[in-house]
């Protein structure tokens, strides 16, 4: 009998802290969610369709397209959607990819997880003053992409870093932001 009253005694005093640490856990994940927040919205400039030119070297020489950009955030700002497409000169499309941009509190960094051509990765992102860059880890070189905004254009280069040389660009893009997008947000279910 007297283990009975010790067990009750333990579980009513657990079941009595029970608001209080819910209560915790809801303040801890307002004040993660504000951290992703604030960093997410470094990236604001981002936001919206963009439409431009874009030059790949390749093997077989220059091969230019038509890139389309459209970015905007879901769960309430604390991460970013990126989908980027480019349409040949015959308008097919030649390239499509999907990216998540978000923030870990805990580790104070960036990571962008991309989608394309049957791939996915985790990459560090770093946002900067005037855009950001991601690096993509290939063997013993790495492959670095820059973005900066300014004048309203979107620039962002592709370079193949391999130690010893110097970087050697390969890819080429400049956007003009061409409105506002309700994506990914937009249509989004309801309770009704």
């Amino acid at each position: 009998m007297r283990n009975r009253g010790n067990v009750a005694t333990v579980l009513l005093l657990a079941a009595a802290a029970l608001p209080t640490s819910g209560a915790a856990q809801e303040a801890d994940a307002a004040s993660l969610m504000a951290s992703e927040k604030s960093a997410i919205a470094r990236l604001a400039w981002m936001d919206g369709e963009w439409r431009g030119q874009a030059v790949t070297q390749t093997a077989s020489g220059e091969h230019r397209v038509t890139q389309t950009e459209r970015i905007g955030n879901l769960l309430d700002g604390t991460v970013k959607l990126v989908e980027g497409r480019a349409f040949n000169p015959d308008g097919s499309t030649g390239f499509n990819a999907f990216g998540v941009i978000s923030f870990d509190p805990a580790q104070q960094a960036y990571t962008f997880r991309a989608h394309t051509q049957g791939q996915a990765g985790s990459f560090v992102m770093t946002p900067t003053d005037s855009g950001y860059a991601w690096e993509i880890p290939a063997g013993p070189m790495t492959i670095r992409y820059t973005a900066t905004f300014a004048e309203g254009t979107w620039t962002e280069i592709g370079e193949r870093i391999v130690p010893g040389r110097d970087p050697a660009r390969f890819f080429e893009m400049h956007l003009r932001r061409v409105g506002d997008s309700a994506w990914p947000a937009a249509g989004a279910l309801t309770a009704r």
